[in-house]
């Protein structure tokens, strides 16, 4: 499973780039708000630190406009991964792109059937939001798997990208089920490495190394 890293920090991605654990970024009008940067600016910083997709997302609603924003988004690098919401205008959107052969991320998806419109538009990636599902006592989980089963019902070759991850388990779950991608903040990224017994087991070959006096470099 990919990993996407979901901020628009530079100083949260360059770590996991180094750790080789980034496969991709997201972002979207909130983080660009979060980060206090000019969204053109840090895309192309962020397109320039990372091999793989960036998405990169309209804030217009309507076709027109989402059309003309796009280009200019899509001049940014060639890695830039449009990103369009899954409304009527948004799946015309990404049809329009997609038939060029460019890359687009559909968001905002909360169901089956949205998925379904998605890869029938054409999508490289379809963004189901599992956090926000549990938030209103849905099953985040249960609407991945049900997307996986219907893409591999008809070989669609739109990426689940689950989203809206907000702990390891989201992760695990998602790698378990067959997911393509996770888009996650950096928090959760570091979570995943945290075991108590890792840590315990660690510091005991410290210590025990200490008692030997030995060095070898």
């Amino acid at each position: 499973m990919k990993f996407f890293i979901d901020t628009a920090e530079i100083d949260e991605i360059r770590p996991l780039v180094e750790l080789g654990l980034v496969d991709g970024v997201t972002t979207n009008p909130s983080l660009i708000l979060k980060s206090g940067r000019d969204i053109i600016e840090v895309t192309k910083e962020i397109c320039d630190l990372v091999d793989g997709p960036v998405s990169a997302e309209v804030a217009a609603t309507d076709y027109e406009t989402m059309v003309r924003e796009a280009a200019v988004l899509y001049d940014i690098a060639d890695n830039v991964c449009l990103k369009v919401p899954l409304t009527p205008d948004g799946l015309r959107t990404c049809k329009h792109f997609a038939d060029q052969g460019k890359m687009v991320n559909v968001t905002l998806c909360f169901s089956a059937s949205q998925a379904l419109l998605a890869a029938k538009a054409g999508a490289a990636f379809i963004s189901p939001f599992v956090g926000r599902h549990d938030d209103i006592g849905h099953d985040g989980m249960a609407l991945i798997a049900d997307i996986r089963t219907i893409y591999d019902n008809y070989d669609f070759k739109t990426e689940i990208l689950v989203a809206s991850t907000r702990h390891n388990m989201h992760i695990l779950d998602s790698a378990l089920i067959g997911a393509d991608v996770a888009t996650i903040p950096p928090k959760v990224v570091h979570q995943l490495f945290k075991h108590p017994l890792t840590d315990s087991g660690l510091a005991a070959f410290v210590k025990d190394w200490e008692k030997t006096g030995q060095t070898i470099a």
